[in-house]
């Protein structure tokens, strides 16, 4: 299949407040701060790493970056939410500029999930308020202005009413709210000429009323990390992630779907691989994206390029897959890993 119209996006780190906040417990090794899930009062990223890897990103026929930005960047409009080190909007724009001549598509990315939103500080105690509409607002206004109105925006948005929130304080917004504020967010990105883009875990508790509330302007990215488990009985995959992105094809919704090898190495090629025998490659899968989930910083470096290497192969099997070579792609990939 031509991939040529397609998305092949890569996401990276520069902000990284979004899952753990200065209230919770220490790790219980000082090892463990390689991962996300610690809060940092100095912005992690190390820029010369980011560089590099921006750098090798074309090699595997990456076209996107989805760029999460928390704290990593200072807001004209709202400098307090910075860290220590944190870029400039003048850096940003340079190495957007940058990433632009390289042909990569540079996307900005906000979590407004309040399970995700340690990076606006102390606005995240303020959720649904006057002051917070204000502030999101301001922020949406600079990130649009320092990406030069992009084609999309991603608002994150995923585990609002997942079990795991910060120590400090709990706010979970749900129903009628949680569409609300949602509403919200896609009209400001919209004023700015941009298209709204979220995780679409929020779909697998509320399935009932989403095709009539969720608006086919907003591009969904499902997500699930393990391996495939089988179809059931009633021929459904039983994780959630996975069906929904049948489901989705069904709705005719807009879709980028994400795999990593953060939790299992072979994610991204079997999601891959689900994607073509279930037959929803169509105009309304955009194309498919790569998350490493891991902070912007030299320990990382290979394996976040990993991550990138496997997106370039699930890419190749695109490429290659048609019906009739289903059983031969298989049994080629099958043999691949006899011992």
């Amino acid at each position: 299949m031509d991939s040529s119209n397609k998305i092949w996006a890569f996401f990276l780190s520069l902000g990284c407040n979004m899952w753990a906040d200065k209230w919770d417990p220490p790790h219980d090794h000082p090892i463990q701060c390689d991962t996300e899930s610690r809060y940092y009062e100095i912005t992690s990223t190390e820029k010369d790493t980011w560089k590099r890897i921006v750098d090798e990103l074309p090699s595997f026929g990456i076209n996107m970056v989805v760029i999460d930005l928390g704290e990593g960047v200072r807001y004209d409009s709202h400098p307090e939410l910075a860290n220590e080190g944190s870029w400039t909007k003048e850096e940003l724009m340079a190495e957007l500029a940058r990433m632009r001549l390289m042909g990569l598509e540079p996307i900005p990315k906000l979590n407004f999930s309040t399970c995700h939103d340690t990076w606006l500080g102390e606005y995240a105690y303020m959720v649904s308020t006057k002051k917070y509409y204000e502030v999101v607002s301001d922020i949406i206004a600079d990130v649009c202005e320092m990406f030069g109105n992009p084609r999309f925006f991603h608002l994150g948005m995923d585990e609002e009413d997942f079990p795991f929130h910060h120590t400090g304080i709990t706010t979970i917004r749900s129903d009628d709210l949680w569409w609300h504020d949602l509403y919200f967010l896609f009209d400001e990105v919209q004023k700015h000429g941009a298209r709204p883009w979220i995780w679409s875990d929020y779909y697998w508790k509320h399935q009932e009323d989403w095709e009539k509330k969720m608006p086919k302007i907003c591009v969904q990215s499902s997500w699930r990390y393990e391996r495939i488990i089988p179809k059931n009985a009633e021929g459904k995959y039983p994780q959630l992630g996975y069906q929904t992105y049948i489901d989705f094809a069904k709705m005719g919704y807009d879709q980028i779907p994400i795999g990593t090898d953060w939790w299992y190495q072979e994610n991204i090629a079997e999601t891959m691989w689900l994607l073509l025998t279930e037959n929803v490659w169509d105009e309304h899968m955009l194309g498919f994206m790569a998350v490493p989930w891991m902070r912007t910083w030299d320990l990382n470096y290979y394996s976040i390029l990993n991550n990138a290497h496997r997106l370039k192969y699930a890419k190749r099997l695109f490429e290659e897959y048609t019906p009739e070579k289903m059983e031969e792609i298989a049994l080629r990939e099958d043999t691949r890993y006899e011992w």
